[in-house]
């Protein structure tokens, strides 16, 4: 190994050792080169997860199931058809268009597919997620689709200042989620709360997510946007 992947296999050993057993780490490896996501498998990592399409097919194609492959970036409808073929869960469904447009091309396949619904917790406008008051309703409908599996909420939170302040959106999250998993619905399993970033994922924790996803804090500063 040379000195980058023996950063990132440092770092998530280190990562690894701060976290609960029951939360899952989920490498997300936007920008990063095949070299990057396998020192990071080989360090441990057994969740990868990926903000596009395009950029993940080469490194999914390549490295197989021996991995769980998320998607954790906003999924465009035209990308649902290949999104379906390749990941394992889809952590952003944030409306009824998407999870029919996925219900689709599932059916197609005749594939069940793991989602998550995200919410927009802190009702940003610039934010992608169903807002806190319509999730029930979203779910309510998603639950009558027979190829997707809801297995729980996704939350972004704020991704810079300080830590404490994704408190509450995290806690809103958190809420939702007990509520809907009173509920009982079919095809409704509420298991997943996906909350919490690199500079965040200790707050989220605290407040009950059992997913974490995390770039920098893993690979280094990305190189691009």
């Amino acid at each position: 190994m040379n000195s980058r992947t023996d950063e990132i296999s440092e770092s998530v050993k280190r990562i690894l050792e701060t976290i609960p057993p029951e939360v899952t780490l989920v490498a997300a490896a936007k920008t990063r080169t095949l070299e990057e996501v396998e020192a990071a498998i080989q360090a441990g990592v057994t969740h990868i997860g990926y903000n596009y399409i395009q950029e993940a097919l080469p490194i999914i194609q390549t490295i197989g199931d021996r991995v769980t492959w998320h998607m954790i970036g906003h999924l465009q409808r035209n990308k649902a058809k290949t999104a379906v073929q390749h990941f394992d869960m889809i952590e952003t469904v944030d409306s009824w268009r998407l999870a029919e447009t996925l219900e689709r091309h599932c059916a197609n396949i005749n594939k069940t597919v793991s989602v998550l619904v995200e919410i927009n917790s802190g009702r940003e406008s610039n934010k992608t997620g169903v807002l806190p008051d319509d999730v029930d309703e979203l779910i309510h409908k998603i639950s009558t689709l027979e190829h997707l599996h809801v297995k729980g909420l996704m939350t972004m939170g704020p991704r810079f200042g300080n830590p404490k302040d994704s408190r509450p959106y995290f806690q809103a999250t958190r809420a939702a989620f007990e509520r809907l998993s009173s509920l009982n619905l079919p095809r409704v399993t509420m298991q997943f709360l996906s909350m919490g970033m690199s500079n965040t994922y200790r707050i989220a924790i605290e407040e009950g997510a059992n997913i974490v996803r995390i770039g920098t804090k893993l690979f280094g500063k990305r190189n691009n946007p």
